[in-house]
């Protein structure tokens, strides 16, 4: 499993908070640590699933996600 952190755009409260929570908890190989107005942190199995669908998966959703720090 390796770390991931998200920057996101389009959050303002706890709902949204929630939100993200779910779907990145939806999504297969996906571990989510923490999730915070403006940013997630996780962790994923890259056999699995790749940030950049990790990313899209968020912006389908109406959210604007980018890499925050490199994949450790």
């Amino acid at each position: 499993m390796e770390d991931l952190t998200l920057a996101i755009q389009g959050m303002s409260c706890g709902h949204c908070v929630q939100g993200i929570t779910n779907i990145l908890s939806n999504l297969k190989g996906v571990k989510v640590d923490q999730v915070k107005i403006g940013e997630a942190t996780l962790g994923f199995y890259p056999q699995t699933i790749t940030p950049e669908e990790i990313v899209h998966t968020l912006e389908e959703e109406g959210y604007k996600a980018r890499l925050s720090v490199e994949v450790v």
